[in-house]
């Protein structure tokens, strides 16, 4: 065979291959290119989507947190609040019943005061008898003296 013939088969067929590539082989790879395109077009648009959703949910956590920390603070101060109010009631309380204690005290002191008192002018007025039966040398009958006695014991 000769050159020129093998260069014009060569040509033809390579004109063929070229055909059938370009009907066959190249839609379906070109297809295959746009939808890869637009696979990852679609995945960068929702990653931008979930920026935006992840700066959102951010501001809200923040916004929870905030709102948190102030309802902590409320009761914190609360707390705080009634812990002094106990306190001073506790105090209030203690100081009532000190001072109940105390009056408890002061009257079981003044009946001991009104008691050693009583006993201590029925002492002085045996006393005084006693004395006044040695002076006078004789007996005196309680029963018979006895208005002069109570007379006595009073003044005492």
């Amino acid at each position: 065979m000769n050159l020129g013939m093998t260069l014009l088969l060569q040509g033809i067929g390579f004109f063929i291959f070229l055909f059938v590539v370009y009907k066959f082989v190249l839609p379906p790879l070109a297809d295959a290119v746009d939808g890869r395109r637009r696979q990852i077009a679609d995945g960068l648009a929702e990653a931008e989507k979930g920026k935006a959703s992840l700066a959102t949910a951010q501001k809200e956590v923040d916004k929870i947190i905030a709102e948190a920390k102030a309802k902590a603070s409320e009761i914190v101060a609360l707390a705080e609040k009634q812990r002094t109010a106990t306190i001073d009631a506790s105090k209030g309380e203690a100081k009532a019943a000190g001072d109940r204690e105390k009056q408890m005290a002061a009257d079981e002191i003044a009946q001991l005061s009104v008691k050693a008192k009583a006993e201590l002018r029925d002492r002085v007025a045996d006393l005084a008898v006693a004395g006044a039966e040695r002076i006078l040398k004789r007996e005196i009958n309680p029963q018979v003296h006895s208005e002069l006695l109570g007379q006595l014991k009073a003044e005492l």
